[in-house]
């Protein structure tokens, strides 16, 4: 989403970090082109213009223009600056003390609620919280029934309203079975509209009146840019929103609306979709967003990432067999599924600190790791075991089952090869899920077709 504003920040870094001093003049010219990099990126110019009066400010004090290094003095004030435009620190959910805490879900129609409650209610599980989904859209055709889906797919109860067709008694109604059932969390997906309309405005206030919800979250589609800003702040002038979820962060779009919509609303922004998949939500780290814009990565996330994905005792077990030279096809298959278990290969390369910048120019395909997934599973368990008994006849077996070519077979195999012969030279030191997810991931390791 930010890499039009990384590349052009980063232009405007490298022109800094050649100077030996500072003028003001300098620094005047670096922040129009910020200006320009911010304005590209469709952030408010209302933020852009305080944004670039706090850079200026702190960027001709004494300590920058005396500095031996001032490019890199200006490169942390607008790092900086970004993280407060973001918000200070990570904004968690404000649970209840006492009964379930409700969390009602706003938005216009296409912004991904829905799906979001799902992400949502999924999160919570996994931290232990015992969760209750409820449809509250009975407006949109298959709302219900799409949340039924979620719902079984995650194992987590959803509300059944049956014939009642009204949204206010339809959460009251869930509130009371949830507190009855001692569920912890209680996910209203309440109903929205192509736009902001009084039947909306008054519905919701309804329903924020009737059941009080601990946290009421605005869910905004990062791809409408400014609009989502705009819409975003009507819904809290009229209702008030406590919070902001946004969502296809992982798409093309500018980033106008990450960069604008806390300032404008006063509101933090809590969590980020990063995709289709009911495990790509993440809380939003404003301090981690902004390493990724400045093209510093992201370790922290990738790390909790890895965790997430990768079990300790079988990592052990893993690194046993690679001290031993035992590592095999079949180990390196499930390596791969615990990989794609942590996100496409394109967001975890941007979290790589430089990685974006080694990977500029080079199509990340996540459709890869599914071809060298069908070429080991067309293997028979003894080539899984020792592939150095693969030789013609049935390189060009295995070939046909997986839908790949003999030179694609080929080529993995040389590449696992090559990749068991690094592995064997860090097995001195704990390599861990991380070591082998780097090399896996692209890079100067593995890099399948």
């Amino acid at each position: 989403m930010f890499d039009n504003l990384s590349d052009r920040l980063e232009r405007i870094y490298k022109g800094l970090k050649g100077r030996g001093k500072l003028k003001e003049n300098d620094v005047d010219e670096a922040l129009r082109e910020i200006r320009v990099a911010l304005i590209e990126a469709d952030v408010s110019l209302s933020v852009v213009k305080d944004f670039l009066a706090r850079v200026r400010e702190k960027s001709i004090g004494q300590e920058v223009m005396k500095s031996l290094t001032p490019g890199h003095q200006m490169v942390k004030i607008v790092s900086d600056e970004l993280t407060d435009l973001l918000g200070e620190g990570e904004s968690k959910i404000q649970f209840a003390s006492n009964g379930p805490t409700v969390i009602l879900l706003a938005g216009l129609q296409g912004s991904g609620k829905t799906t979001t409650a799902g992400k949502l209610a999924r999160m919570l599980k996994n931290q232990g919280k015992k969760c209750f989904l409820v449809p509250a859209d009975v407006y949109r055709p298959a709302a219900i029934e799409q949340l039924n889906v979620l719902g079984r797919d995650l194992e987590i109860e959803v509300y059944q309203a049956g014939e009642n067709r009204n949204p206010v008694t339809i959460c009251q109604d869930a509130t009371a079975q949830a507190r009855k059932k001692m569920c912890d969390v209680v996910i209203l997906d309440t109903a929205g509209r192509t736009q902001v309309d009084d039947e909306l405005m008054r519905e919701l206030g309804e329903i924020k009146k009737t059941v009080e919800p601990h946290e009421s979250l605005f869910v905004a589609d990062s791809m409408m840019g400014q609009q989502a800003v705009d819409v975003a702040k009507t819904f809290h002038e009229t209702i008030g929103i406590d919070g902001v979820i946004l969502t296809k962060m992982d798409g093309d779009a500018r980033g106008g609306a990450a960069l604008s919509i806390k300032s404008v609303v006063q509101k933090p922004i809590k969590f980020m979709g990063l995709g289709e998949k009911l495990d790509a939500l993440e809380t939003f780290h404003p301090d981690r967003v902004v390493s990724r814009i400045i093209g510093k990565g992201d370790v922290l996330s990738l790390i909790e990432k890895a965790e997430q994905a990768y079990d300790l005792e079988e990592q052990e077990a893993l690194e046993k067999k690679i001290k031993k030279n035992a590592f095999d096809m079949e180990d390196f298959r499930d390596q791969l599924q615990q990989i794609k278990k942590m996100g496409s290969l394109k967001q975890l390369m941007k979290m790589i600190p430089g990685a974006s910048k080694m990977m500029k120019g080079a199509q990340v395909d996540d459709g890869a790791l599914v071809r060298v997934e069908a070429i080991i599973n067309s293997m028979t368990v003894g080539e899984r075991k020792k592939h150095n008994i693969i030789n013609g006849s049935r390189k060009k077996r295995i070939a046909k089952g997986s839908g790949t070519t003999v030179s694609e077979v080929n080529k993995l195999l040389k590449q696992f090869v090559q990749m068991k012969k690094m592995m064997k030279k860090f097995s001195s030191g704990k390599m861990g899920g991380m070591g082998l997810g780097s090399m896996v991931g692209g890079g100067r390791g593995f890099n399948p077709f």
